[in-house]
């Protein structure tokens, strides 16, 4: 029933909705299963295989029993619902049915934060608190709408407002992190969005979760945990009951104890299976009114609950048992090793990510807030900003007496000794596990499936242990604990797809020279998740006229492109050479130390995967350069080797794209421009050759390497900095007269010069030698993809081969994409590249066909539509073919 005063629910409104046909009212704050308590709804479903009537059992996330089926969304804790006007719900017997309409519009969002802490309780704000007050980027994940709790109040009620004041601290209130994995990656579900988020330190002040008794009819409503009872009575103001009794292995039921008598129930007793219960906690008791008995329940009675039955064979009758049975960490996130702590009676934490507060069995609220802000401090200064912990508050100590658990009372045949609530699985479950040979708890689990449910064993798993280890005459710490799995909670199909669009459909990835490329108002273009100048237009240019301008000045002067977005991989270790070898068709190995090459990666059957220049930065160093797109499953690709192939290979690699600002500078005035932004280094053809790179410092003081690399055909350097030096080097390079072009300029002049990019002109069916790039193949090494050549496939003369193309009419621009045909109409292979050369003044394309070399002179037609248009095959060199403008010669 409803209490006349107190809660946080809005009193003033209320908020009408159905269950199971039944029209009810509650107030705004309410959850369903609170809203259900006060209309004095003690029944809420009937279990999944033995139908028996089954109540509400916690206040949270661990619920096993209310569950309800809301419009399309099944299985959704009535705990854990918020009450809407108008919500229609009805309950389920554990399987829900899924919605034949459209699914819900659902969002994604990424985000980076330099700590992020999981759990709003006191141990997350104080650890959130502290790690904001020095600048670092936080974000506090709280699973409910409310932070902090019912202690500490004013210091809590402070703490939260100045966390509302620090602009880098951010809370995500009514969200719940579903997963945790590698490199800091986390997955929140925050109603109708899944925030995709990245961390430097994860923190988890997940909190504990109360345990349920294991006794006979332990499953009745009108059971319910002693901490859930707390919360309905001070949150919502409902009293589950009328008369009581609290069970417990540990102190903090008392405080139940105290909370029902202080709302008008009476507690007929406290049962505590310690032989001496703490004397401050049982004086207490008695002066509430309630007897102190030393002992357990063994079994309940009536079809919702009646009585209780103690080990001592008193029968004690009652509308409400409240149960704890001790508390477990939640560390369904930690991801690490999980050990069995003897003294405390729970699973606790072994390696893995930071854990505070009760998810690190420390129960004290001192003690919780004080780990909590030396946490916080610790992972803002790790995370490169200056922080102390701020001040705990001056809390009087929380004496905590040794808890006694009670895993199972011997009583009958143990068939109604629920262990898993959801799954309906019982000790005698359990039992005829053990007596057909089982030992292992992942055995028991599958076998029983306790924990297999939708609420993930939250409320069963620590008790499955427990009664495992008693069955078995060990220790729990012997019998070990089962693995945790995301999500965390049930989620949604759509919910982890998510709509990809608008912003909403990858991260946007920029250079440190964006904002200079949008005051010359750069078109852009997705490269990638990168924003890529495209062309840069003058007034009055549309884009083909703006292409043009750009590419003469690359020709005839001197022209810049931000190339930062370059996929940058640095491969360290003793065997880096021979990894490199491995992994390029070219050689490497042998590869001086300050010099460049161009090599190619292949796939297991010998197709082109990538391609790029290493760089040779010191004996056991090298620099991979990758394209734009490719480098994630460039890096990809290469630590699958490492890891799972070549174990024994001493390399390590390490992504460091954003970690460099590059521009290409281009054309027959490029040496004049570096020479001047670089006064110290020797930029001569003599003193500084093609693929060479050169440690320097730019005349503004900033520290640069340059390379001779040209994916032009012309003379070029390319300038590397500190990706916070970028906007900088961009400026001089500007002032220094080069004319900026984008990434439509690099394709018209590489496409010029017969370069390839993989992934526009290969399509994972090429080989080099299809491109004409045998000389970048070794004869002398292995390398992944050799053994392929060998194929008949591979070696057949059929093959499609790179050519150029040159349509009879000048001004005929190719689709890409556009198939070539004989006389007889059979398709030869298609257009992988088609521009307008203003070099060339005409229009110009790559292909691959089938026989390519040896058409060489021929004509071939490229249907259109209702047109043919004929094209004339020849090398897929169109310009400079002798090489002599890449060193500067005219």
């Amino acid at each position: 029933m409803r209490l006349p005063t107190g809660g946080r629910i809005d009193r003033t409104r209320h908020v009408r909705f159905t269950f199971d046909g039944t029209d009810c009212t509650g107030h705004p704050g309410d959850t369903l299963a609170s809203a259900l308590l006060a209309n004095g709804r003690r029944e809420v479903a009937r279990s999944i295989y033995r139908d028996r009537p089954r109540g509400v059992l916690t206040a949270d996330c661990t619920e096993p029993n209310a569950y309800v089926q809301v419009g399309g969304d099944p299985m959704v804790p009535a705990t854990t619902l918020e009450l809407d006007d108008g919500l229609v719900a009805r309950s389920l017997a554990g399987v829900g049915r899924l919605s034949e309409g459209d699914p819900p519009d659902c969002d994604r969002k990424y985000a980076h934060f330099d700590v992020v802490v999981v759990g709003g309780g006191p141990t997350g704000v104080a650890t959130a608190l502290a790690a904001g007050r020095g600048g670092a980027r936080v974000l506090l994940v709280e699973q409910g709408d409310e932070l902090g709790g019912d202690r500490a109040e004013e210091w809590i009620s402070a703490a939260v407002a100045e966390l509302a004041e620090h602009p880098e601290t951010h809370v995500l209130r009514r969200a719940t992190a579903v997963g945790h994995y590698d490199h800091g990656y986390l997955l929140i579900a925050q109603g109708t969005r899944m925030w995709h988020v990245r961390t430097a330190r994860l923190i988890l002040a997940t909190g504990a979760h109360e345990r349920p008794l294991v006794f006979a009819g332990n499953d009745r409503p009108g059971v319910m945990l002693a901490s859930a009872v707390r919360t309905y009575l001070h949150r919502f103001a409902v009293l589950p009951g009328t008369e009581a009794v609290v069970a417990t292995t540990e102190d903090s039921a008392y405080a139940t104890a105290e909370a029902l008598v202080a709302a008008g129930c009476p507690v007929r007793a406290v049962v505590d299976t310690r032989d001496e219960p703490p004397r401050h906690l049982a004086d207490r008791a008695r002066e509430l009114g309630a007897r102190v008995i030393p002992g357990a329940v063994t079994a309940t009675r009536g079809e919702h609950l009646e009585s209780v039955r103690l080990t001592t064979g008193e029968e004690i009758g009652c509308d409400l048992l409240a149960v704890g049975g001790g508390w477990s960490p939640v560390l369904h996130l930690f991801g690490g090793e999980i050990r069995w702590s003897g003294a405390a009676f729970l699973p606790v934490p072994g390696t893995g990510p930071e854990v505070v507060g009760a998810a690190a069995g420390t129960f004290d609220l001192p003690g919780c807030l004080a780990a909590g802000l030396a946490a916080g401090a610790e992972a803002a200064r790790e995370a490169g900003f200056p922080a102390e912990p701020p001040e705990p508050p001056d809390l009087p100590p929380e004496p905590i007496a040794a808890p006694r658990p009670q895993w199972l009372v011997h009583d009958g045949d143990w068939r109604e000794h629920f262990v898993d609530l959801q799954r309906d699985a019982t000790v005698a479950d359990i039992r005829r596990a053990v007596e057909a040979g089982m030992r292992s708890v992942e055995h028991i689990k599958r076998y029983t499936t306790i924990g297999t449910g939708s609420d993930q064993g939250k409320a069963s798993s620590v008790n499955a242990i427990g009664v495992l280890a008693e069955l078995l005459g060990n220790t729990p710490g012997e019998v070990g604990t089962t693995a945790f799995r995301p999500p965390h909670v049930p989620v949604q199909v759509a919910l982890w797809a998510g709509r990809e669009r608008g912003a909403l459909h990858d991260p946007v990835r920029t250079t440190p020279m964006h904002a200079q490329h949008v005051a010359r108002g750069a078109v852009f273009e997705d490269v990638g998740q990168w924003k890529r100048p495209r062309h840069y237009p003058l007034a009055g240019e549309d884009m083909a006229a703006a292409v043009r301008r750009e590419c003469l000045a690359a020709r005839t002067g001197v022209a810049a492109q931000d190339v930062s977005t370059l996929g940058r991989i640095e491969v360290v270790g003793q065997d880096a050479p021979e990894f490199l070898n491995r992994v390029y068709t070219g050689g490497f190995a042998k590869l001086a130390v300050g010099k460049g090459r161009y090599g190619i990666m292949c796939t297991t059957d010998g197709m082109v995967f990538d391609d790029g220049v290493a760089l040779r930065l010191a004996e056991d160093r090298y620099l991979v350069s990758t394209t734009t797109g490719g480098a994630a499953r460039v890096l990809d690709w290469l630590e699958e080797w490492l890891q799972t192939e070549w174990t024994d290979l001493d390399v390590r690699l390490t992504s460091v794209t954003e970690q460099w600002a590059a521009v290409a500078v281009t054309g027959p005035g490029s040496r004049d421009l570096v020479a001047r932004l670089a006064p110290r280094l020797d930029v001569s053809a003599e003193g500084f050759g093609f693929l060479q790179l050169r440690e320097t410092v730019l005349r503004n003081g900033i520290d640069a390497r340059i390379c001779r690399i040209s994916f032009s055909g012309e003379l070029a350097f390319e300038i590397n900095v500190a990706a916070w030096y970028g906007a900088a080097l961009w400026d001089e390079v500007m002032d220094a007269g080069a004319t900026p072009y984008g990434t439509e300029t690099m394709h018209v002049l590489r496409a010029e010069k017969g370069f390839v990019i993989a992934g526009q002109d290969t399509d994972g069916t090429v080989t080099p030698f299809d491109l004409g790039m045998d000389w970048a193949v070794s004869r002398r090494k292995d390398f992944l993809g050799r053994r392929s050549f060998q194929r008949a496939d591979t070696a057949r003369a059929d093959r499609k081969q790179l050519v150029g193309l040159l349509p009879e009419d000048p001004d005929e621009l190719l689709p890409e994409g556009a198939h070539l045909v004989d006389d007889d109409r059979r398709p030869l292979g298609h257009v992988t590249s088609s521009y307008r050369s203003a070099i060339l003044a005409r229009t110009f394309a790559l292909a691959l066909v089938s026989r390519g070399r040896e058409r060489h002179g021929q004509v071939l037609d490229v249907p259109l539509g209702q047109r043919v248009v004929p094209v004339r095959v020849g090398e897929p060199v169109f310009y400079d073919p002798e090489g002599v403008r890449r060193d500067g010669a005219s």
